[in-house]
């Protein structure tokens, strides 16, 4: 256990300190805008890894009987959430989470304002169901409130920096999934948008059907049905 929290609280100081706007600025202003994405994208990697590691040498103990149901909750939101992580990071949003710099956001922004967080978020809840532990309840579960507990200081910081554009953005978005579309917005595509449905596709393609999350984790999420 004690690997884990200490593993846990170097992803959460990862995520968390280079987010600070000033932090982020001076490290880019000392190493560069490309040298600190490769840098900070490995140093996530390896923190991800080390956790997922640790959470694994912790004992098993089972909370509910697995059924093939749970399994299939999770073929919906996993691959749910996956998509609005890929989507978020590389469609432009100045409204939360990206990789790309833009003034306006792209069409992801219609289905939620915070694709990133929310699909994280998604992913994680799909996974605990899906296992039914104490460790993957403490470590997805450590996911899933770390990510919504993020979104009001992303809200406040967008506001902050955007001032009087941020009504004029966040008015066609709602930080609540597909809130928009109910309400009667036609959705809109756009190149990321269609990019992210394809790359979804062929990585849950691999990851279920072609071996890629039992060489990963370990574990055939197929296995289930037989």
């Amino acid at each position: 256990m004690t690997e884990f929290l200490a593993a846990f609280v170097v992803f959460l100081a990862l995520h968390s300190i280079p987010a600070t706007p000033a932090v982020r600025a001076g490290i880019i202003s000392r190493i560069g805008r490309p040298t600190y994405f490769v840098a900070y994208s490995a140093a996530s990697l390896l923190a991800l890894a080390w956790l997922f590691a640790a959470a694994l040498k912790l004992d098993y103990v089972p909370l509910w009987d697995l059924q093939p149901w749970h399994a299939a909750i999770t073929f919906v939101l996993a691959p749910l959430g996956g998509f609005l992580v890929i989507a978020g990071l590389i469609s432009p949003n100045p409204l939360s989470i990206t990789v790309r710099s833009s003034e306006r956001p792209g069409a992801v922004v219609g289905i939620t304002r915070h694709p990133v967080l929310l699909g994280f978020a998604i992913w994680a809840a799909g996974h605990i169901i899906a296992n039914g532990d104490l460790r993957s309840i403490l470590l997805f579960g450590g996911f899933a409130l770390f990510a919504i507990g993020a979104i009001p200081m992303i809200e406040k910081r967008a506001k902050r920096r955007l001032g009087s554009r941020w009504e004029s953005l966040a008015a066609p978005t709602s930080i609540l999934p597909f809130r928009a579309f109910l309400a009667g917005r036609r959705p809109a595509f756009d190149v990321p948008l269609v990019a992210s449905i394809l790359l979804t596709g062929i990585l849950v393609g691999w990851l279920l059907f072609g071996g890629g999350h039992a060489l990963l984790f370990g574990a055939d999420p197929v296995a289930i049905f037989g």
